[in-house]
């Protein structure tokens, strides 16, 4: 069944985070201080919706990064529970698809919860103060509807950078629901 983000509150500081990627390099929100913005992005190996973006959403990352926008993608899923999910399925994933960001395991699951993050995608653009500006959803396209194109985050990121506002009529992100540890 499809879970909706929680659609933190607008405003909301960046939590911090300091989380080893799939390959165990650590890396920290504080690591990101020059970007002009930050998307934070709750993802999983095994999740279709995340399939669903993924190619789409490596390239919209590759696209962004090189105008200032830093890209992170965690993983917060009960790797015991979910083994594809786990350190294997992460770097399978991020080959497959082409990341360019790094890829954390989040195995304690605070950080999932520090951002009430809810489902795989579930999206959060910050800006340089790392003040959220946006959190829903990648586009309107579905695994069994359309194809991933980012209209919705990129919509979001381009206004961040235009200086111009963030349109505050957003809508939630959907997917599989984290795997939360029992």
């Amino acid at each position: 069944m499809a879970t909706q983000s929680t659609m933190l509150e607008l405003g909301t500081t960046a939590p911090d985070f300091r989380l080893p990627s799939f390959d165990g390099k650590v890396t920290a929100l504080s690591d990101f201080h020059d970007a002009r913005g930050l998307v934070v992005a709750f993802i999983c190996s095994h999740c279709p919706f995340v399939k669903h973006i993924s190619h789409e959403f490596a390239r919209f990352a590759r696209e962004y990064q090189s105008r200032g926008i830093a890209v992170v993608a965690i993983n917060s899923n009960d790797i015991q529970a979910y083994p594809a999910d786990g350190p294997e399925g992460m770097a399978a994933e991020a080959r497959s698809a082409g990341y360019t960001f790094p890829y954390l395991l989040d195995e304690p699951q605070t950080v999932a919860k520090a951002y009430r993050a809810a489902c795989t995608p579930d999206l959060f653009l910050f800006d340089a103060q790392r003040k959220l500006v946006y959190r829903g959803q990648f586009d309107d396209s579905r695994p069994s509807k359309g194809t991933a194109t980012g209209a919705d985050l990129r919509a979001a990121c381009d206004a961040l950078l235009a200086g111009t506002g963030v349109t505050k009529d957003q809508k939630p992100s959907i997917g599989c629901s984290i795997k939360w540890k029992k």
